[in-house]
């Protein structure tokens, strides 16, 4: 039964939010997927947003090094919205040591996406959401082996948001924004992610308002 449900939440960590798309990608029944996706539910590892589609649930963030607190707790139907609003995968990201690590994540259910699973650690050194996590701290001394320097970090401080194309990943574009707590310090990224066929060389046209947004609603 343990291997079903990692079946189940995997599943959604990969897109499927409805009872029907759970069923088809993981060939449970309907009546197993459903008992296992609610158990989940209950044990937060799985929750549904406002129009019942199924989410990663923060107890998974928590697990990963989210620490248990607000912000995770409040990731999932914000990063649902974000996705919705521009199509594309929505990720927080926390700094871990020198690298970076998703601790919430809401997938595009279909076509070419940008997959990041929770719990999946990156590095600090490239990305739109790695020049975020540093741009407040230009003296880190893992700015030198960025694929950034101090005049993007510049530029990320007086716009609010960052963006990159091909610069973590061959292919993939992303929007990134700063999230921050109660004392002003930056805390998380808020990102999304997609195709660079989609989302261009200069995604930050086309998503950087959704993604400040979202991170504004992340605020403490």
């Amino acid at each position: 039964m343990l291997d079903k449900a990692v079946l189940v939440l995997g599943a959604v960590q990969e897109g499927a939010d409805t009872l029907s798309a759970l069923t088809e990608r993981t060939g449970l029944s309907r009546a197993t997927t459903h008992r296992l996706a609610v158990a989940l539910e209950v044990h937060r590892l799985l929750a549904r947003d406002a129009g019942g589609r199924w989410l990663v649930g923060p107890r998974v963030g928590e697990l990963a090094g989210g620490g248990g607190d607000a912000l995770v707790e409040r990731a999932g139907p914000v990063l649902a919205r974000l996705r919705d609003e521009t199509g594309e995968s929505a990720q927080l990201y926390r700094r871990r040591g020198d690298g970076r690590v998703c601790v919430a994540a809401s997938e595009r259910g279909s076509g070419l996406r940008d997959t990041v699973p929770v719990g999946a650690l990156l590095p600090m050194t490239a990305g739109s959401a790695a020049q975020v996590l540093l741009a407040w701290s230009p003296d880190d001394p893992l700015v030198a082996a960025a694929a950034f320097g101090p005049r993007v970090l510049a530029e990320v401080r007086r716009r609010g948001w960052a963006h990159s194309a091909a610069e973590r990943e061959q292919g993939v574009a992303s929007v990134s924004a700063p999230v921050r707590g109660r004392d002003g310090a930056v805390v998380a990224a808020v990102s999304v992610s997609g195709p660079l066929e989609r989302l261009g060389r200069t995604p930050g046209r086309l998503h950087a308002d959704a993604v400040v947004a979202a991170a504004a609603a992340l605020q403490d």
